[in-house]
C-alpha cells in the first residue's frame, strides 16, 4: 500500500477549518493588553515546594489528566556543570539513568522498563522540538545540552504518544533559558575546575532591547576522565533570538550545535573489574558525535482563547568511531605477524532530516460546559546514511580513514505524516474527562550493500499507527488532583532490525513495529509551603518485542531470524514527596529552610511472552526480568537553604537487573551479565555573594564506590562499563 502528499493536505485542511470555526464563533473582543498576557509562558517557581507537575494548559498542549513531571534546575541542588544525571533528575521518581561515562556528554535515559541507552526508547526535545538523531529509524540522542542553560525539565509519561509521538518511555523537553526581560544587556560566566584534569567553561549572554529578546551560550568542556584513555572534549553553542512582533505573537529562530570528542577506554570481564576498576586496554578508541539543530518557532494567539504555534526545524550531522573492537579478554596489542596493531573498525553515520509541527489550542464553551481542545500536524523527512564495518588504519590516533572498503552502506529514508487531537470536557468545576487520537502513516525505504557490494539489500515499509488515549482528573481541593490515564504507544523497529548481519541473516518479511499501551493512576499536589508530593501505579504492555530465534532452512542450514519474539509488562509504583522539616518544627521557612526528599520507584517488569536465541536453541524468556530494568530506584535527599548558601547530600540506590533478556548469570567475556545493586551518595553547595558572584561545588561518589550500571556488547565496550569513582568540583561564577 502506497501513500501521497495528499494525505497530510488534508489534515491541514482539517486544521485549517478547525481554526476558522473557532475564530468565527468567538465572541470576545481582542484587548491588546490581555493577549499579551496569555502569550507569556507559565512562570517557573522556584520554591522548594513548587508545583512538580505541569498544568492543565501549557502554551499550546494539555496535559489534563496526564503523568507530568516537571523540575527547575539550580546550583547547590544538582551538579550541573558535569551533567551528573542522578543529581538532576533526582526528584523524578522512576528514571533509569545508566553511565557511560563520566563526561556527562550523553543522557542515557529510560522509564518503565524501556531501555536507556542514549535515550533510545524517549521522545527527547528541546523548546518543543525533537532532537533524536533519526526518530523513527535511530532514535538515540547524540544531542545532549549543558544543564547551566535548561531552566526546567519537563516529562511527560507513555501518555506523550498522543500529542508528540511515538516511544514509550515518554516525551521529555528541555526548556532553555531566555534573556532578561528588563535588561538590554546582561552576561553570565561559570568557571569549573575539578579532578582528573577536568574544567568547564560556560559563557551566556541575553537581554532585552525592544521588541528582540535575545540569548546565547558557549560550553568547552574537557577532561582526562576517570579511566585512563577515557579523555573527552565538549563544546556546546546555542543562540536564540525572538522578535515579538506584536502583543499577540512572537517569532524565535534558533540554532544548537553540540561537537564532542571522546576516547573510549572499553568494556571489561568480571575478573578485570574486581582486579582493578579504573584499567584500560583500549588506547586507540575514539568516538566523535557532531549534530546541529537550527529552529524557527512561531507562536500567534488568533484570538483571546484560540492560540497557534508553528515550529519547523532541522537536524544534519554524524556519529563517527573509530575502534578495536572485539571482547575484554583480547588485548589490543602489536601483531607479530603484520609487526604493528591490527586494523580498527571505522562506523560512520550521517543524518539528514527536517520537521514541522503545526499546533492549535483552543478554549471554548457548549453551552454552560467549558472545554480544551488541542490539535496538531506534523510533517517528518529524514535520511541518514549508514556506513559501518569499515576496515580502518593500524595508527592510534583519532583518523577515520580507511585501508579497506566498508562492509556495510546503506541508505535510509523515512516520510512521517501524522495528526492528533485532544478534547478536555469540563464535566464538572472539579472533574474533566480527555479523549485523544492520534493518526501516523510512515512511509520507509533502504537500499544499500552488505559484505562488500556483494550482498545487496532493500526494503520498503509503509505503515500506519491510529493511537487512541483517555485521560481523567478530579480536582480534589485548589492544590491536590486525582488523575488517570490509559493510551495506547508504539515503537517503530529500528534500522539494525530490517538490516541482516551476514548473508545467512534473514528479516521476518512480517516482522511487526512494537505496539502496547501506558496507563496510570495517581494523586498529587502541594499542602501549603510543608509539602509537594505524587504518588501513583502503572502498567505499561509492550507488544511485539524485536529479537533474534535459530531456525533451520530447508537445506538443514541454521541460521538467526530478526523477528518478534514475545511480548512484556512492566506495573509497579512511582512515588515522590518532599518536606519541609523547617515548617514541621514551626520555622518561618522565608530566609531558612530544611528540606528532605524521596523519589522512589518498583518497577516489575517481565516477559509475559517469548523465546529468544540462545546460542543454537531458542529458550522460552517467560517470567524473565527485561533486561537492564532494575527493580527498585531510590534517592533521596536533605537539602538545607539559609539566605545566600544552599546545599544537598543525596542517596542513590539502584538494585540489581540483568544485561539481557535470557538473564544470562555470567560469561568469561563480561559482555552480558548480571549487574549488581548499588548505593552511591553525591553532596553540592552553592553560595551566592556580592549580589552578583556565586561559588559552588561538591563531591561526586562520596564513598568512592567501584559499581557499574551497564554491561554491552557493541560500542562503547564490549564488556563492562564501570562507573566512575570520586571526584570533585569547584565552580567560580557572576552574573552581570
Amino acid at each position: 500500500m502506497e501513500y501521497n502528499i495528499t494525505v497530510p493536505k488534508k489534515y491541514c485542511y482539517v486544521l485549517l477549518l478547525v481554526i476558522s470555526i473557532f475564530r468565527c464563533h468567538s465572541q470576545n473582543k481582542i484587548r491588546p493588553d490581555s493577549l499579551l498576557s496569555r502569550m507569556l509562558d507559565t512562570v517557573t517557581i522556584t520554591d522548594k515546594a513548587s508545583r512538580t507537575y505541569l498544568p492543565d494548559v501549557k502554551g499550546v498542549n494539555l496535559f489534563s489528566g496526564k503523568k507530568t513531571n516537571v523540575i527547575s534546575l539550580s546550583d547547590g541542588e544538582a551538579n550541573l556543570p558535569q551533567n551528573v544525571g542522578r543529581m538532576i533528575f533526582a526528584k523524578i521518581a522512576g528514571l533509569n539513568l545508566w553511565d557511560m561515562d563520566g563526561a556527562g556528554t550523553q543522557m542515557n535515559i529510560g522509564s518503565r522498563g524501556t531501555d536507556a541507552h542514549r535515550s533510545i526508547e524517549m521522545n527527547m526535545r528541546q523548546n518543543g522540538y525533537n532532537t533524536n538523531s533519526d526518530i523513527f529509524g535511530y532514535p538515540e540522542n547524540h544531542y545532549t545540552v549543558p544543564m547551566q542553560a535548561v531552566s526546567q525539565v519537563q516529562l511527560v509519561r507513555g501518555s506523550a504518544a498522543l500529542q508528540f509521538g511515538s516511544q514509550f518511555g515518554g516525551m521529555m523537553n528541555y526548556v532553555m533559558k531566555e534573556g532578561d526581560p528588563h535588561r538590554e544587556f546582561s552576561l553570565e560566566s561559570e568557571q569549573t575546575a575539578g579532578s582528573f584534569n577536568l574544567f568547564n567553561s560556560f559563557n551566556a549572554v541575553g537581554g532585552t532591547k525592544g521588541k528582540v529578546n535575545y540569548y546565547a551560550y558557549y560550553d568547552d568542556r574537557h577532561s582526562d576522565g576517570w579511566r585512563p584513555n577515557s579523555a573527552y572534549q565538549y563544546k556546546a553553542y546555542y543562540a536564540n533570538v525572538k522578535y515579538n512582533f506584536s502583543p499577540a505573537g512572537s517569532l524565535a529562530f534558533q540554532f544548537s550545535r553540540t561537537d564532542s570528542r571522546q576516547q573510549i577506554a572499553g568494556g571489561l570481564t568480571d575478573a578485570q573489574f574486581h582486579q582493578n576498576a579504573r584499567q584500560s586496554d583500549r588506547a586507540r578508541n575514539y568516538f566523535d558525535p557532531i549534530i546541529n539543530i537550527p529552529a524557527v518557532i512561531l507562536n500567534y494567539a488568533i484570538s483571546r482563547n484560540t492560540h497557534f504555534q508553528l515550529t519547523s526545524n532541522g537536524i544534519w550531522g554524524e556519529r563517527s568511531s573509530v575502534q578495536f573492537i572485539n571482547t575484554p579478554n583480547i588485548y589490543d596489542t602489536i601483531n607479530t605477524s603484520i609487526d604493528s596493531y591490527n586494523p580498527r573498525q571505522v562506523d560512520r553515520d550521517f543524518y539528514k532530516g527536517f520537521t514541522t509541527e503545526a499546533r492549535i489550542l483552543r478554549e471554548y464553551s457548549l453551552g454552560s460546559i467549558p472545554g480544551k481542545l488541542a490539535a496538531g500536524v506534523r510533517y517528518f523527512n529524514q535520511q541518514t546514511r549508514r556506513k559501518q564495518l569499515g576496515k580502518g588504519t593500524t595508527g592510534s590516533d583519532n583518523e577515520m580513514t580507511l585501508i579497506g572498503p566498508y562492509g556495510t552502506d546503506l541508505k535510509f529514508h523515512t516520510l512521517n505524516y501524522a495528526a492528533f487531537v485532544e478534547n478536555s470536557f469540563q464535566a464538572s468545576k472539579a472533574f474533566s474527562i480527555t479523549p485523544g487520537l492520534r493518526y501516523e502513516v510512515i512511509d520507509a525505504n533502504m537500499t544499500g550493500v552488505i559484505n562488500h557490494a556483494s550482498f545487496p539489500v532493500s526494503y520498503k515499509g509503509n505503515r500506519i499507527f491510529p493511537l487512541l488515549g483517555l485521560g481523567l482528573q478530579l480536582q480534589t481541593s485548589k492544590t491536590t488532583q486525582l488523575y488517570g490515564n490509559i493510551s495506547q504507544a508504539y515503537r517503530p523497529y529500528l534500522y539494525a532490525s530490517i538490516t541482516p548481519a551476514d548473508q545467512v541473516g534473514v528479516i521476518d518479511p512480517n516482522l511487526k513495529d512494537s505496539k502496547g499501551y501506558d496507563a496510570d493512576i495517581g494523586y498529587r499536589g502541594e499542602l501549603s509551603d510543608l509539602v509537594s508530593f505524587d504518588v501513583n501505579a502503572f502498567y505499561l504492555f509492550y507488544g511485539n518485542k524485536i529479537g533474534k530465534l535459530t531456525e533451520v532452512n530447508s537445506n538443514n542450514t541454521t541460521y538467526q531470524l530478526t523477528t518478534n519474539i514475545g511480548n512484556s509488562v512492566a506495573q509497579g509504583v512511582e512515588a515522590y514527596i518532599n518536606l519541609s522539616l523547617w515548617s514541621t518544627f514551626g520555622g518561618n521557612t522565608r530566609n531558612t529552610d530544611l528540606r528532605i526528599f524521596s523519589s522512589l520507584a518498583y518497577t516489575h517488569a517481565r516477559y509475559t511472552s517469548g523465546a529468544l536465541s540462545n546460542n543454537v536453541d531458542n529458550i522460552s524468556i517467560v517470567g524473565n526480568r527485561v533486561e537492564n530494568v532494575p527493580d527498585w530506584i531510590e534517592r533521596t535527599g536533605l537539602e538545607f537553604r539559609h539566605r545566600n548558601i544552599t546545599t544537598t547530600f543525596q542517596g542513590s540506590y539502584v538494585s540489581d537487573q540483568f544485561s539481557d533478556a535470557n538473564n544470562t548469570r555470567s560469561v568469561a567475556t563480561g559482555i552480558v551479565g548480571y549487574i549488581p545493586s548499588y548505593t552511591l551518595f553525591d553532596w553540592t553547595f552553592d553560595w551566592h555573594f556580592l549580589k552578583q558572584f556565586h561559588l559552588s561545588g561538591g563531591v561526586n561518589n562520596i564513598m568512592n564506590v567501584r559499581y557499574f550500571s551497564r554491561r554491552i556488547n557493541m560500542y562503547p565496550g564490549p564488556g563492562i562499563l564501570p562507573g566512575d569513582g570520586r571526584s570533585v568540583y569547584l565552580t567560580m561564577g557572576f552574573k552581570l
